[in-house]
């Protein structure tokens, strides 16, 4: 397809490799002798320490996991099991202390609760006086709330203000008392629970334990070990607490399950829908076709979509998926009604040439990549409403828009990515030492996946100042535009075309290559992951094919089917 000119780096960088901790031994062992000193160093001596803590890592203190499960008893209702776990164990879930400022607090006992608060043992006195402020600010709210103006002042001025925190709020306060109708979100009278669940997050753990603290241990062990499994890749997938959590190779699509022959030369680009109900192919051979996944999975011709007079190099999909566009290399820009085929305008610029496309998210506007350098944005009817001029582009270039419509994205120069705000004109730059061949946004627009000549694909994170979060590597890019991709469940995975005819898959947390999928006869120059379906993807070759890769499937056999340009894998 079409190539990016070689280019020696300007600078290499030096592959590092990293060793790991080896310990240390002499690789001898004596018996120990009885009766002698050296029968208490054989043997593990039983501290107090060990007394004290459960499980075989030795990390959880026992007092800690006694209490944090009478904690959860309790809030799941089961108070007499509760009780009966801290007398049995006779580690209390609070102390005496807590347990009468707690009861004070639901009581509305406000001054003998702040009095209390003094006595629990809390060392920082900011973080009694915060504690103190919330409460009198409850007392201040109830008093008022029950027409006590007077009382609710008097303690507004001899309790609160006193404190001298939080100035700004007292004055918040003392509105309420002035004004006849004060706003709402000043004047809240929180419910007694609710003040102790905020009191619960100023006072130190140890103090009050935080509600449903195991129930956030467990979900977040959970979600360590689902984030740390490379397949996971299935919403059907459930989590136990009985095991551990695995998945196999099995989630991942490594199996070819069809085969679209329909182009007549190499195949440059492909896209899902975002509804994951079609996918849309650019070649050589100056089509772009729109295939229709139907019910079974399997893919079929809806249009074939003629009427350009150079190779189409990239496609678009609307964001309600009803149109799409089609970018001609250098030349114009034209877009189609999906259901009927039909060619509804054509863009195009006097002294110009259209390299890059894209939908603005309100679907009314379209953005436009130009041979020299600039970003047009056009309404619908063809009517330019907006031009950026200077080094906003190449000729070579990806163009995107982030869902706000807010920031603009492409490549401004040969190793640098543009990101550029259309209302404030600020400008972020994302710099790679190696030039740069296509990039590609994920769908919650926080990620930026970079193709770099060198062979690389950076992973960026793009919210506030860009940091390389990301790398990936093994797949072979020597003298063409190789694209890659997000996708998978909560797109949790990275896949890329490659000259060597592979499709490689990358889990996208780890870095790891779990999969190099063969099949294909040509460089692989661009995949897709359905957006609607993590078990469907779609790879497109300078063979003149599309693969569409599925789940291997038990005692699937590979089939040389053909119909109406389609291999099927029955």
């Amino acid at each position: 397809m079409g190539g990016v000119e070689d280019e020696e780096p300007s600078m290499k960088r030096m592959k590092l490799s990293s060793k790991g901790l080896v310990g240390l031994s002499n690789g001898s062992s004596k018996e120990p002798v009885r009766g002698l000193s050296s029968d208490l160093m054989a043997q593990p001596l039983l501290s107090k320490e060990d007394e004290h803590v459960v499980g075989s890592k030795g990390v959880i203190k026992k007092e800690e996991f006694v209490r944090i499960i009478a904690k959860a008893l309790y809030s799941l209702g089961y108070g007499k099991s509760g009780a009966h776990l801290e007398e049995e164990s006779g580690i209390p879930l609070q102390s005496p202390g807590v347990n009468l400022f707690r009861q004070q607090i639901l009581d509305g006992n406000w001054d003998d609760s702040v009095a209390t608060l003094y006595k629990i043992g809390l060392a920082d006195e900011s973080m009694v006086r915060s504690a103190s402020f919330l409460i009198l600010e409850q007392k201040f709210f109830e008093l008022l709330n029950g027409e006590k103006v007077m009382e609710a002042l008097k303690t507004l001025r001899t309790e609160i203000a006193p404190l001298c925190i939080n100035n700004s709020r007292i004055r918040e306060l003392s509105s309420c008392l002035v004004s006849p109708s004060p706003r709402l979100d000043i004047l809240r009278v929180r419910s007694r629970s609710k003040l102790l669940e905020e009191l619960q997050k100023l006072l130190p753990p140890t103090v009050m334990i935080p509600e449903k603290r195991l129930e956030h241990l467990v979900e977040q062990a959970l979600i360590l070990q689902h984030e740390a499994c490379p397949f996971h890749n299935s919403l059907d997938k459930e989590m136990s607490l009985y095991s551990d959590h695995h998945c196999g190779k099995d989630q991942i699509p490594s199996s070819t399950l069809q085969i679209l022959e329909a182009h007549d030369d190499e195949v440059w680009f492909v896209q899902f829908s975002h509804n994951g109900k079609y996918l849309a192919s650019a070649s050589n051979d100056r089509t772009a076709i729109i295939w229709v996944v139907g019910i079974n999975g399997r893919l079929s011709v809806k249009h074939r979509l003629s009427g350009h007079q150079k190779p189409v190099s990239s496609v678009s999909w609307s964001p309600n998926d009803q149109e799409i566009l089609t970018c001609g290399v250098d030349e114009a820009i034209r877009r189609w009604d999906v259901s009927t085929g039909k060619c509804l305008q054509i863009y195009e610029k006097a002294g110009a040439g259209l390299v890059s496309c894209s939908w603005f998210p309100c679907g009314k506007y379209i953005l436009c990549g130009l041979s020299d350098k600039s970003i047009c944005m056009w309404e619908l009817d063809g009517k330019e409403v907006e031009s950026w001029k200077g080094q906003k582009t190449l000729k070579i270039s990806d163009l995107e828009i982030t869902d706000d419509g807010e920031e603009i994205l492409s490549i401004c120069k040969a190793n640098v990515v543009l990101l550029f705000n259309r209302e404030t004109k600020d400008e972020r730059f994302i710099e790679e030492y190696e030039t740069i061949t296509s990039f590609s946004l994920s769908k919650d627009n926080k990620f930026l996946l970079v193709n770099l000549l060198n062979q690389e694909i950076h992973l960026w994170n793009i919210e506030g100042d860009p940091k390389l979060v990301g790398k990936y590597k093994g797949h072979k890019r020597a003298r063409f535009i190789i694209r890659s991709c997000f996708g998978g469940l909560k797109q949790a995975f990275i896949a890329s075309g490659s000259e060597d005819s592979q499709v490689y898959i990358w889990h996208r947390s780890s870095g790891e290559l779990i999969e190099a999928l063969t099949g294909h006869s040509g460089s692989v120059n661009c995949v897709s992951w359905n957006p609607a379906n993590p078990h469907m993807l779609a790879s497109a070759s300078d063979d003149r094919t599309i693969r569409v890769w599925g789940l291997n499937c038990m005692h699937n056999k590979y089939q040389n089917v053909h119909s109406n340009g389609i291999h099927y894998c029955n």
